[in-house]
């Protein structure tokens, strides 16, 4: 199968957004695509800026998974499978969602685990790493600062994900001015984590990442596709474009733990349980 990790910029503007992703996933299709991997929050933007106190972010528009505009991506995507990222309207709660869908309507949704301090004034926090069964196997949604924690990858592939994909808008640090990308403490961590992820896990890895300047934040791009060894198979430079590679995810990954399978030699026994205690 084919797949397409998207490095794309996104604002506040809803009706931009999904013009952008329409465009976006019928150039996937020209290119043989199966399954389409967009950013973080690819509806309406992520923050503006990480600053935290009371009036000082800026939050997206808060859209329904049921509502028309999933239901036009839906049918952009009709064969494919496409993931992308929405704040996500629930109650009176926003969650920084990553949703995976085809033509036929959502095959699963993932809320953010793991907010960092300004998430916390916009979003609430989800509860759950659940893969979801789509055309293209069984794949795991992960959303940004989830990958920053190895325990959610490894939850999707105990759980039978052979593909995960992580929808980021990840920026250049904000303390640290890097003269090049490359360079960028920030830059490092996203592109190690992605390699990391895939590697422990053996499992490939889908990374799409916003790019571009939003207020006070520059997006990264560096979007791409790795294998189960950790090798990258296709990626973006720091500006808007599209990372494909065309692999067979299940052979890939039966080769990949035909020695070494690491989910069957760990020993959960001897390890930290859920409230950081052990043996």
């Amino acid at each position: 199968m084919t797949v397409a990790a998207v490095a794309a910029a996104f604002t506040r503007d809803v009706d931009a957004g999904l013009a952008r992703v329409e465009a976006i996933v019928a150039d996937a299709r020209r290119r043989g695509a199966d399954l389409v991997v967009l950013p973080d929050a690819s509806l309406g933007g992520y923050l503006a800026s990480f600053a935290v106190g009371e009036g000082t972010v800026d939050p997206p528009p808060a859209l329904d998974v049921d509502g028309p505009e999933l239901a036009r991506v839906a049918a952009a995507a009709r064969d494919l499978v496409v993931c992308l990222g929405v704040c996500e309207a629930d109650g009176g709660h926003r969650y920084n969602s990553a949703v995976c869908l085809d033509g036929s309507g959502v095959l699963g949704v993932h809320r953010k685990v793991h907010l960092p301090p300004a998430d916390r004034e916009v979003y609430a926090p989800g509860d759950a790493f659940s893969p979801c069964d789509t055309p293209v196997g069984r794949l795991g949604l992960l959303v940004d600062h989830d990958k920053t924690f190895p325990e959610a990858a490894r939850t999707l592939a105990g759980r039978g994900a052979l593909l995960v994909a992580c929808l980021c808008a990840w920026p250049a640090s904000t303390s640290v001015r890097a003269t090049r990308v490359d360079l960028d403490p920030q830059a490092r961590l996203f592109d190690l984590y992605d390699r990391a992820r895939a590697a422990e896990n053996q499992v490939v890895w889908v990374a799409a990442n916003q790019c571009g300047q939003h207020g006070q934040l520059r997006f990264l791009g560096r979007s791409k596709v790795v294998g189960p060894g950790g090798q990258t198979l296709a990626r973006t430079g720091a500006k808007a474009g599209m990372a494909v590679a065309t692999l067979d995810v299940a052979e890939e990954v039966e080769r990949a733990r035909r020695t070494l399978h690491h989910l069957d030699e760990r020993r959960p026994e001897t390890y930290l349980d859920a409230e950081g205690t052990g043996p």
